[in-house]
């Protein structure tokens, strides 16, 4: 706390106090209207409206747009982009358009899209803090994919996970939906106060949904009116009051109301039927290393004192017995040996164990509200005035009375916002090129970053609005000329636009890290493509689960589950999987809306020496071996790994490599070029 204290001390020190008077003429804060397309003189190089904008830009600055890329990059591009997989050979045949279609009907679109997505939801599958239990929240992110992959319009992709659960007749599905607020930390250390941890949480609810559909932020305001925008400390806490009245407290005991049992589902039998067959065998051992000498006791005893099963049993010679016959007599002429004791005992406890029913976290109402103040300073302890619900009056008014979360989603999602939709196609371009239009994705209060394209934006916002639809907007943006240039680099723009913002030509893209994995697993032919379900446990190296404050077991999944999507790997907040975070993962603490892109030498042996890389280059290289002739394999181990042939000289280096070793070798060189892992 101290070092948020410090910091608030030095804005109040060096920022005026209040906003600006004129923050009602910020751009971002005037509701957007359509522009006229500007006229442009290459006329014959727009291929939809967004052209018109870009190159209109362009043109002022006498800067001519880059040349479309090759066929096998643009095809690699839209995989990529729109499901985060590489093309699998053989290709798609058939024109851009028509394999434009293809991928946004495909239902790794919606994975490809749902981890965005999930990013800013601050996903992950533990509670937090320093004890960090697993917690079960899946559905929620197989409700995110299944929304993107049937277009959910995007209004109603909000309300459902602001108030799904506060809609007449909610349906199941829109219950589910309200995980997204409910992936906030929860501390379950001994000793705290859960009014604390609570309120916490709300505050959490606030900040993220402020940042998620406003692309501001509030949370200076938890001590004093804002520094920078016109938000006061008292509406934000009557936005505060929207989520005061959750059922839940701060310790993860609040209420087995806040949790959603899935009618007819159960947890994966694959796990305990393991166990019981394992369990099973090793009594069998046992018993038949032992079971022979029981043969005087079962002769001498007299038939009328022992239990029918049990003169069933001995009735057969000790060859010919089940499992059961020969556990049931063991049982009943040595029921005081430990060794069978105890292994006896561990299966019946397995037999009696039952599949748990699936079940998810969702935000709930209390009967009574409770009552919201401000606090002063932040501080929960001191509770000053009174508050009732309310919103940011800075950007639009309520058209009707405000009191619950379902109220607040309506006026996120009414037509007068001035931002939710020039956020959201904000961050969409922000993953097609790297950078958004605005390039503070997360702040578009007074400090924001002026719009490179300002009409763009507005155009890109008020066509959204017009139908909600993210698979027109996806659409719109592949299908430009914009989005199709070439990513190779100008010489020429280095001293007008080193940086790229007037989009003279597309953005080399190091690929997330779960589409890391994605790559090479599709590349290795390994890739489980199921689409939703639990978080399975990939290999991770020794010792990752001993760093939190509780040791935990990661026992690597087996069969199909162990090539599952990047995507669905189990997501410790205090013990990440290093094959994520190396690769700049969102940490799910918090919303993240844009991931930073490094490049460290650990990225490089991850690829070369991490187990699961390992794995997957001797797939990768017993898939060339097995699917090509020897003539052919170089070409076809490049299309796997790049979409491309070699050139001439990558493939004499190749076969250099080969006479001196062997494929698995030269399958991790593949896996780990620059290019493997770069959307050209």
């Amino acid at each position: 706390m101290i070092w948020r204290i410090c910091i608030c001390v030095l804005v109040s020190l060096t920022v005026a106090s209040g906003a600006p008077a004129d923050a009602s003429k910020h751009w971002a804060f005037i509701k957007p209207v359509r522009p006229a397309l500007p006229q442009v003189r290459n006329a014959q190089w727009p291929r939809n409206a967004i052209d018109h904008f870009v190159l209109a830009r362009l043109e002022k600055e006498r800067i001519a747009p880059s040349p479309e890329a090759n066929r096998e990059t643009l095809v690699r591009r839209l995989y990529l982009d729109l499901i985060g997989l590489p093309p699998n050979p053989p290709p798609h045949v058939g024109g851009y358009e028509e394999l434009v279609e293809h991928l946004l009907a495909s239902p790794h679109h919606g994975e490809r899209w749902g981890r965005w997505w999930l990013d800013v939801a601050r996903y992950a599958d533990s509670n937090g803090y320093s004890i960090d239990a697993p917690r079960s929240i899946w559905k929620y992110r197989e409700w995110v994919i299944n929304a993107l992959n049937r277009d959910l319009p995007f209004d109603q992709f909000v309300i459902d996970q602001l108030a799904g659960d506060l809609l007449p007749n909610a349906t199941f599905e829109q219950k589910i939906a309200t995980g997204f607020n409910r992936n906030t930390q929860i501390n379950q250390e001994g000793g705290i106060d859960p009014e604390q941890f609570r309120v916490e949480c709300v505050m959490d609810r606030v900040n993220t949904t402020a940042t998620a559909f406003l692309g501001l932020t509030v949370a200076c305001a938890q001590c004093h009116d804002h520094k920078y925008d016109p938000i006061s400390q008292r509406e934000y806490y009557q936005f505060y009051a929207f989520f005061n009245n959750t059922v839940e407290d701060g310790h993860g005991k609040g209420a087995p109301e806040g949790v959603l049992e899935v009618s007819g589902e159960v947890e994966s039998l694959d796990d305990l039927e393991k166990q019981i067959e394992e369990a099973e065998a090793d009594l069998d051992r046992y018993l038949n290393t032992h079971g022979n000498a029981l043969s005087k006791s079962e002769q001498s005893a007299d038939p009328e004192k022992l239990k029918p099963a049990v003169r069933a049993a001995i009735a057969i010679p000790f060859a010919e017995r089940t499992f059961q016959q020969k556990r049931v007599a063991y049982a009943a002429f040595r029921p005081d040996d430990p060794e069978f004791k105890s292994r006896n005992a561990k299966l019946a406890r397995l037999e009696k164990k039952e599949p748990k029913p699936i079940t998810t976290l969702v935000m709930r109402e209390l009967n009574e509200p409770r009552e919201s103040v401000v606090f002063t300073k932040g501080d929960f302890t001191r509770r000053g005035e009174k508050v009732a619900p309310g919103v940011l009056r800075s950007l639009h008014a309520p058209t009707g009375p405000l009191q619950d979360r379902l109220d607040l989603a309506r006026w996120i999602v009414h037509p007068d916002n001035p931002l939710l939709a020039r956020v959201i196609v904000n961050r969409v371009w922000q993953q097609y090129f790297g950078r958004g239009l605005v390039e503070t994705e997360n702040d578009f209060g007074l400090q924001a970053s002026p719009p490179t394209h300002p009409e763009l934006l507005d155009w890109l916002a008020t066509e959204f609005m017009q139908t909600w639809s993210l698979r027109h907007i996806h659409r719109l943006i592949v299908s430009s000329a914009t989005y199709r240039q070439s990513s190779k680099v100008r010489p020429e723009l280095g001293t007008i636009d080193a940086n790229n913002k007037l989009l003279a030509r597309q953005n080399r893209l190091r690929l997330d890290a779960e589409i890391v994995r994605d790559v090479c697993l599709r590349a290795s032919g390994l890739l489980n493509p199921k689409v939703g379900g639990p978080s399975v446990f990939p290999p991770q190296p020794a010792g990752v689960m001993t760093l939190g404050q509780l040791k935990r077991e990661w026992k690597p999944s087996t069969g199909p589950d162990r090539y599952r999507r990047g995507m669905y790997t189990f997501f410790w907040r205090a013990t990440p999987h290093p094959g994520l975070m190396v690769f700049d993962s969102a940490d799910g603490f918090s919303t993240c809306t844009r991931r930073v892109r490094s490049n460290t030498p650990l990225q490089a042996l991850t690829l070369l020496n991490d187990d699961a890389f390992y794995e997957f280059a001797h797939a990768l290289a017993k898939r060339v071996e097995n699917e090509m002739p020897q003539d052919r394999r170089i070409d076809y181990a490049f299309r796997l790994c790049v979409s491309r042939k070699p050139s001439s000289d990558e493939r004499e280096r190749i076969d250099e490599l080969l006479k001196d070793t062997d494929w698995p070798t030269v399958a991790r060189v593949l896996l780990n070029l620059d290019e493997t892992i770069t959307r050209e």
